[in-house]
């Protein structure tokens, strides 16, 4: 069947405007749909309409002519953890196959198959969810979904949190069970569905639609519109590059070592999750973390902050800090970007989450500053849970840079973000590390790796140490064990 919405209206609670004002939309049943914009145009929520999450579920003031949604539907969301009824992966699953009346005694091998799929192999299925990494918890929702076998599927950056490997796995289940589905997507990691997807819908800053037809034309003819609002284009990375905007690297202004780390070790629970042999970090260097889904990056992160039970040797600008501390506070002069913006904030607006950390005067020009850097052109006063996730990722970037910290640890801070965004973000990061400033990031992106870093250190099964030494762009790329 067709999905279709006639003149669309919609407009959140407290903003001045709408969102969409009188946008016609329609999918043909069995069509694969990618839709591009930039970030906050108003995609995710042009999918919860179709799929009816709005209104049904969320509560938004919206008015049409006419409205013809899916009979059977599954959606994966941009933030796996709304996706979860359950506790456990098995249960989570085995929820799923209940309402679609399928015997216990077949339930295990359903189980089996589909994780194996989407390439999350566990040691126990009976895995706490919140143990999971949010790549994992990203397969996970997918995987939730295929079991449904629904006629249309609604995908919202299902791999923003992946790998390489498991962005490449991911889209490989989807394009094998989605053959005679309508499937639309909302993506920013584009190569490995652009020629798959038969049509692309390009929308502007505003939420309308400035181009709509096959991949080919729209990438060919529609250029121009999409170097304009900075919306993620097949080699997009190669043409930057070669502009004017991109800052050529000099990796002979490092400093001094800020951090050292020996047999350094970070902790969930009882169990280790990451161990550091030997590791030196110095002053004004780029640190790129990678590493599978899992692999303990984010773990490393938090370790630092304090934030989980840690040991070992842990020296910060020249002063041990003591790992004995039974309520350790967060290290002064670290700051942290979570790879979850919201477990970020603190306060319910967006003027006073950067106002909460900025000393001094002139605090709302400096607010306004960061509003302006990081292309959040909103209502101030608007609760950062009401943002897109692009828009919270970047407001949650903007509260670490207003503590001006020697060392930001920031994890995925490009994800959910069009070209013009993560363009934006970076180069404000690399003036910052000119300046001084350190910068530790966990990434899935190789372009970053191969275009900013200093050094990649890599994290295999929570182990990292110093091992062979190669050459990589004047940098010391650390491999694990």
């Amino acid at each position: 069947m067709s999905i279709h919405v006639k003149n669309l209206r919609l407009k959140f609670p407290g903003e001045p405007s709408l969102i969409f004002e009188d946008l016609s939309f329609s999918v043909k049943s069995g069509e694969k749909v990618l839709l591009l914009g930039p970030s906050g145009c108003g995609k995710s929520t042009l999918l919860q309409v179709l799929s009816g999450i709005i209104p049904h579920s969320i509560e938004v003031p919206l008015k049409y002519d006419s409205f013809v949604a899916p009979n059977s539907w599954g959606f994966v969301f941009q933030d796996p953890d709304t996706q979860f009824c359950m506790p456990y992966v098995d249960e989570e699953l085995a929820f799923v196959l209940e309402n679609l009346n399928v015997p216990r005694d077949e339930m295990d091998i359903r189980i089996e198959e589909v994780l194996e799929r989407v390439g999350l192999r566990l040691d126990e299925p009976h895995t706490p969810i919140q143990h999971l990494s949010q790549g994992m918890k990203q397969r996970l929702a997918l995987a939730s979904v295929l079991l449904l076998e629904p006629e249309v599927i609604f995908l919202d950056e299902p791999t923003a949190l992946l790998d390489p490997e498991g962005t490449v796995q991911i889209w490989e289940s989807v394009k094998a069970v989605a053959k005679d589905k309508t499937v639309i997507i909302v993506e920013h990691k584009i190569d490995q569905i652009a020629d798959w997807v038969e049509r692309v819908v390009l929308f502007n800053e505003t939420g309308e639609v400035i181009a709509d037809g096959a991949p080919e034309l729209i990438f060919t003819k529609h250029k121009r519109e999409l170097i304009e609002y900075g919306i993620w284009y097949p080699n997009v990375w190669e043409d930057y590059i070669a502009s004017s905007h991109f800052l050529k690297q000099k990796r002979s202004d490092q400093g001094k070592e800020i951090i050292q780390l020996r047999n350094f070790n970070g902790y969930r629970g009882k169990e280790r999750k990451i161990h550091i042999g030997q590791g030196e970090v110095c002053q004004g260097s780029w640190i790129a973390i990678v590493g599978e889904n899992g692999a303990g990056k984010s773990t490393f992160l938090l370790s630092l902050m304090h934030l989980l039970h840690t040991t070992g040797h842990y020296e910060l600008d020249g002063k041990m800090l003591d790992l004995q501390e039974k309520k350790k506070k967060p290290p002064i002069g670290l700051s942290l970007v979570f790879q979850n913006p919201e477990l970020q904030f603190i306060t319910n607006s967006v003027f006073d989450e950067l106002a909460f950390s900025i000393k001094g005067e002139n605090i709302r020009e400096k607010v306004e500053d960061l509003l302006n850097l990081f292309h959040l052109n909103i209502n101030e006063n608007r609760h950062p849970f009401q943002l897109s996730i692009g828009q919270k990722r970047r407001l949650s970037v903007a509260t670490a840079l207003a503590h001006g910290a020697k060392v930001l640890l920031l994890d995925e801070p490009t994800f959910g973000q069009d070209a013009k965004n993560t363009f934006a973000m970076l180069e404000k990061l690399e003036k910052l590390r000119k300046e001084g400033t350190t910068i530790i990031m966990v990434t899935h992106d190789s372009n970053i790796v191969d275009h900013f870093a200093t050094e990649v250190w890599t994290i295999h099964k929570g182990v990292f140490s110093k091992g062979k030494q190669e050459e990589k762009q004047d940098a010391r790329i650390v491999h694990a064990t």
